[in-house]
């Protein structure tokens, strides 16, 4: 059709529709997403006996909760890992893509045009049927294209929807990775401190063990002691002396996965050795209820839901018929001259309809699979919850229970130390026999590397509470990922 004639059959088919097809377009099948139930308990049942319900339950761990420790090596530390990190730099690529396929699938909801140009040089055969007198002509064409699917039945929205609810999950699975990484580096350094008290109680044993051999090997001499003394108490010392080596083999290895974390060659890092001496800071636990926002892999598990539930919609959709409106238009000419002239002008404008009469229930098959994809969706997030809640008890109780230890094994200490002063005395005096002397070296050794065990166990479990806490975190924080005006508003936002 040339510009400036009437509209085609088609073409006025096309806007007779038109007000029915936007008026459809506002319907959408599919289940309306609602995040699922789940029980809480109303408090924890390790909830510290100091703990108030009134106070801001995170205000001690928000942000950089690494930072309570007061310690600024590790901070240092904590904070080369956003920048140097590759595993966090992986998880967040991957976001970059989830976020990128929200916009390729926002942009089926627009027409997609396609235009093109062509020229050719034609001879013609003059005995052809139906020949006329012209054999030779040149055609310019100019075409452009216009096809657009009307989203009647909601499978585009809720494609976007799944792909918008996928980029949040993603996100929050960002931010549950960035949270492991900070406490797995914090983890490693207790651990390293641990070990570099250990190390040095065993370094200042090694030195009094040597001066109780110097001590034996001077009785032995004058006749006081026997050799059998003398080889009990070098065993004494070589023994303790090689446990030294053995711990910093161990303590090596966790300076090397420090290294990695912070985005370094082990070879070219080095942790000075500094022996731990911090105790475990307070962290209010807050309410379990809290905890459903606060944990960025439970929110990854929600957005999985909502992005399940979207992919129901959209299997859905496909029972109900596809419309597509398509027009053309353009121009056709034999010279240059007249190629983009008025006449030259051609339009056309249609519409199809497609429906699936027989499919032999594949239909049916995704809508089931649509809706147990579903339901495995929720019973994974509800465990991820149970979970949750279970590493708080666990952390909680581990924390009490390691204070009340630490008193206790303090008093062991003590009575173990006084017990070889003892020993030492009476074997100097004569009256004991050099095997008390080491029976109670190793009890007051044991009961200091206990201590020491303790102490590093009370911090790794503080730094593990502060995860399962969600480390300050919050559902507020996931990214919108803006989609268009189509989608509706979802839960998570």
């Amino acid at each position: 059709m040339r510009p400036g004639q009437p509209l085609s059959s088609g073409g006025k088919l096309v806007l007779a529709l038109a007000p029915v097809l936007i008026l459809l377009a506002g319907c959408a099948v599919g289940p309306r997403y609602a995040r699922p139930s789940m029980p809480t308990p109303p408090v924890y049942k390790e909830t510290p006996e100091n703990w108030k319900q009134a106070q801001p339950s995170d205000q001690l761990i928000r942000g950089k909760w690494w930072e309570i420790y007061q310690d600024a090596e590790l901070n240092a530390l904590e904070e080369k890992i956003d920048v140097s990190n590759q595993t966090l730099k992986a998880a967040q690529a991957q976001f970059m893509q989830a976020r990128a396929l929200v916009r390729f699938n926002r942009a089926n909801y627009y027409p997609t045009v396609t235009a093109g140009a062509s020229a050719s040089r034609n001879r013609l055969s003059e005995n052809r049927p139906l020949s006329s007198s012209t054999t030779n002509y040149t055609d310019l064409v100019l075409p452009i294209d216009v096809s657009y699917e009307p989203d009647l039945w909601g499978r585009v929205r809720h494609t976007v929807e799944a792909a918008r609810a996928n980029a949040q999950a993603s996100a929050a699975d960002l931010e549950a990775v960035g949270l492991s990484l900070h406490a797995e580096l914090a983890l490693d350094y207790f651990q390293a401190r641990a070990l570099d008290s250990e190390i040095q109680l065993l370094q200042s044993t090694v030195a009094a063990y040597q001066k109780a051999l110097d001590l034996t090997e001077n009785r032995y001499q004058g006749g006081i002691a026997s050799q059998v003394d003398v080889a009990q108490a070098q065993t004494q010392l070589e023994t303790t002396r090689a446990q030294a080596i053995d711990l910093e083999a161990q303590r090596a290895q966790f300076e090397h996965a420090i290294a990695v974390l912070t985005g370094l060659a082990p070879s070219g890092f080095t942790l000075p050795p500094v022996a731990l001496h911090a105790t475990p800071p307070a962290t209010p636990p807050g309410l379990p209820s809290d905890l459903l926002e606060r944990r960025p892999d439970i929110a990854a598990a929600e957005r999985s839901i909502a992005a399940a539930n979207a992919q129901i919609g959209v299997a859905k959709a496909a029972y109900f018929p596809a419309l597509t409106l398509n027009a053309s238009g353009g121009f056709e000419g034999t010279s240059i001259t007249n190629w983009l002239s008025g006449p030259s002008g051609f339009a056309a404008a249609g519409l199809a309809a497609l429906e699936t009469v027989f499919d032999a229930g594949s239909r049916r098959a995704v809508s089931d699979q649509a809706v147990a994809a579903y339901d495995q969706s929720v019973a994974n997030y509800r465990q991820n919850v149970l979970t949750a809640f279970q590493e708080v008890e666990d952390n909680l109780a581990a924390l009490r229970i390691l204070e009340e230890e630490a008193k206790t094994e303090d008093a062991a200490v003590a009575a173990a130390e006084h017990s070889l002063a003892l020993s030492t005395n009476r074997y100097r005096g004569g009256v004991a026999t050099y095997l008390e002397v080491i029976t109670a070296q190793s009890a007051a050794l044991s009961d200091e590397r206990t201590a020491v065990e303790i102490s590093g166990r009370r911090m790794m479990d503080s730094v593990l509470l502060i995860k399962a806490l969600g480390g300050g975190w919050n559902v507020a924080n996931l990214p919108t990922v803006q989609n268009s005006s189509h989608s509706r508003s979802t839960a998570g936002q």
